[in-house]
């Protein structure tokens, strides 16, 4: 799943726990919504820790050549 689909989840999630006003009998979509925002903000975390690990910018090596160049007269 990729940034956008945990983005999604936090706001699916948000509307399920503080926009609706529905009830069930079987479920509590106030719990279900809390559960989905918890998941799309680890998801968001973890998604930016292997990121970050990706984008490591290693230092460019430059090779320096030396010629003995002997110039005879």
């Amino acid at each position: 799943m990729g940034l956008g689909g945990f983005i999604l989840l936090i706001a699916g999630g948000a509307i399920l726990t503080f926009a609706t006003d529905w009830e069930m009998e079987s479920v509590n979509l106030d719990l279900v919504g809390v559960i989905m925002m918890l998941v799309g903000i680890i998801g968001v975390a973890v998604y930016a820790s292997v990121a970050r690990r990706r984008r490591m910018v290693v230092p460019p090596t430059t090779t320096v050549v030396t010629e003995d160049r002997h110039h005879n007269p």
